[in-house]
């Protein structure tokens, strides 16, 4: 593939995983978080000479892809000007807590990648990496053509951008399925078949919501091809949007 800086704009879990995922993979990565460049000087050292730390809209500037691994409400904040023309990688999932509702995504007239592409405007928005967990996918990453090789899902309504994201996540050790545009992307977001499950089994019994995070998060991975992916995409019914924190 042609890229090879990925930005990053968000250093919790979903952010560090695909940064050292990239960085495995040969790829350069410049990391950035809200609150400055020193405070990653820790995670930049661990990742090693190809990862360096920026501000939001130097990462921007500076990747040829950026992931976009900010919770949701501070989508607005993403810096606008430099991620024009930019493919934009959008991991963000809806999670309803006290004091934070959308009401566009409740009534689910827009899908949240819609959501982000609007502020986004003069991006190209594609919803990745939103479905599987960083522990997940720093393990279930294989060569292409492995039998064993795993499959996330893709929504985007520019084909280019579907492309780009496609090969990056190709040079991360994952096979793609194009899920159509992001007006359908809520067929892999939370409450639906293809949502964190399929990668990591079936979870105990009697959990309660921050217990079946926490067992997600730390879940060995489960291979998943792309023919289930499709499978489980197909499957899939709208319900309510947003994963219920409360």
């Amino acid at each position: 593939m042609s890229t090879t800086t990925l930005g990053v704009i968000g250093t919790g879990m979903v952010g560090l995983g695909a940064a050292r995922r990239a960085v495995d993979a040969g790829l350069n990565v410049v990391l950035s978080n809200s609150r400055g460049p020193d405070t990653l000087a820790g995670v930049v050292a661990e990742l090693g000479a190809r990862a360096r730390a920026a501000t939001p809209a130097e990462a921007a500037s500076a990747g040829d892809l950026v992931l976009a691994a900010v919770p949701l409400a501070a989508h607005q904040r993403l810096p606008r000007a430099e991620l024009a023309g930019k493919t934009v990688i959008d991991p963000m999932n809806y999670a309803l807590y006290p004091g934070f509702r959308l009401p566009e995504l409740d009534r689910d007239e827009l899908t949240s990648s819609q959501l982000v592409q609007r502020h986004l405007a003069g991006a190209h928005v594609v919803k990745a990496l939103h479905n599987i967990g960083p522990k997940q996918l720093l393990e279930l990453h294989r060569p292409a053509g492995a039998p064993d090789r795993t499959a996330l899902p893709l929504s985007g309504d520019e084909p280019r951008a579907m492309k780009e994201a496609a090969d990056l996540l190709d040079v991360l050790g994952f096979d793609t399925v194009d899920l159509g545009p992001l007006a359908d992307s809520w067929r892999s977001e939370p409450n639906t078949p293809l949502y964190a499950l399929p990668y990591v089994g079936e979870p105990p019994s009697g959990l309660s919501v921050d217990e079946f995070v926490a067992w997600v998060q730390q879940a060995p991975g489960v291979p998943v091809p792309a023919a289930r992916v499709q499978e489980l995409a197909a499957a899939a019914v709208r319900g309510p949007a947003g994963f219920r924190m409360e």
